[in-house]
């Protein structure tokens, strides 16, 4: 789209998604933007001078000259690197973009390297290590957790990724019958339950401090403990979804890949790691757009003491908004 702002009848309403966020198809093209990798690539200049664009456009004030492509370019680089509800630049290991590339390496090496114990608690460690990051960078509101907490919940979720894993996998030594893929499967059931330990871990404040609500104008209502419980089970099911395809139906292409005569065992890691990778660029974006990032919960819904406040209110809405997290 080439039309320029100044002759635009209506001007692009960027405090939301280019996309419609009601519809899990408009959801899930923003994920393809937002996620994909190649935003890591651009310089720390650029990413200032889209958020100076962006924040300026937001404030009335913006290059007419400018096109509605080049306007929301600019948005789409800002809602990679910065965080919805802070603002800050997020870490770049912990970006949605970074996603691919990182998980794409660290379950190709998993999946690959499953059966000896120290590559079993090097890979573990690794992962639990990266969805530390992620789950600190992407958590809901602004909160900030304290260095306890980061260490407690790390280290719940490291344990519990091992204890799964090695749990398993010592069950499946002593059944001598046990068919081969079963073995393949055991990270994919450690990191679902490492996903159920971590999240609520890392983002335990929420549900003593509650996170940010807000009417469909984006003016803050207060600040709900309710909301988490609706917003963290969301983020759980959605990471272990994403892991599904490349830590599942992986191990099974390769398990059939194994069988042909032309396949070395030489061979597994870096097939594993590029069968992760495809599957990693579709399932990310495709399960983040699971539910709206800013999900919708009923005022009646909510915690006495703030159903009173936001029913006191001029006009009240009936239905309030929160950022679910990532």
């Amino acid at each position: 789209m080439t039309l320029t702002l100044s002759k635009c009848e209506k001007l692009p309403d960027i405090s939301k998604p280019r996309w419609d966020q009601n519809t899990f198809q408009g959801r899930m093209y923003h994920f393809f933007s937002t996620a994909n990798c190649l935003n890591l690539f651009v310089s720390n200049s650029k990413l200032e001078k889209a958020r100076t664009i962006v924040l300026e456009y937001q404030q009335g004030n913006y290059d007419p000259n400018m096109t509605v492509e080049e306007l929301w370019k600019a948005k789409t680089l800002y809602d990679s690197a910065f965080h919805p509800d802070t603002g800050e630049k997020m870490f770049i290991l912990g970006r949605m973009s970074a996603q691919v590339p990182c998980n794409m390496l660290i379950t190709g090496g998993m999946l690959t390297f499953y059966q000896k114990l120290p590559h079993v608690i090097f890979f573990h460690w690794i992962n639990q290590s990266f969805n530390a990051i992620v789950n600190y960078t992407n958590r809901s509101g602004t909160h900030k957790s304290d260095d306890r907490t980061l260490f407690l919940s790390y280290c719940g979720a490291t344990t519990g990724a091992l204890s799964c894993a090695l749990s398993f996998n010592f069950l499946l030594k002593k059944w001598k019958t046990a068919p081969p893929i079963l073995a393949r499967l055991v990270p994919f059931a450690a990191i679902a339950f490492a996903n159920a330990i971590n999240i609520p871990m890392m983002r335990n404040k929420e549900f003593t401090n509650g996170i940010p609500v807000e009417d469909a104008d984006g003016r803050t209502m207060g600040f709900s403990t309710v909301a988490p419980e609706y917003a963290i089970p969301q983020v759980v099911l959605s990471r272990v979804g994403m892991a599904v395809p490349n830590m599942v139906l992986g191990p099974m292409i390769l398990d059939q890949i194994s069988k042909t005569t032309w396949y070395a065992p030489s061979m597994a890691a870096p097939l594993q790691t590029l069968i992760c990778g495809f599957m990693l660029a579709f399932s990310t974006p495709i399960c983040c757009a699971l539910f709206p990032q800013k999900s919708s919960i009923q005022v009646d819904q909510l915690e006495l003491s703030l159903q009173d406040h936001i029913n006191k209110l001029p006009n009240p809405p009936k239905v309030v908004y929160y950022n679910k997290g990532l």
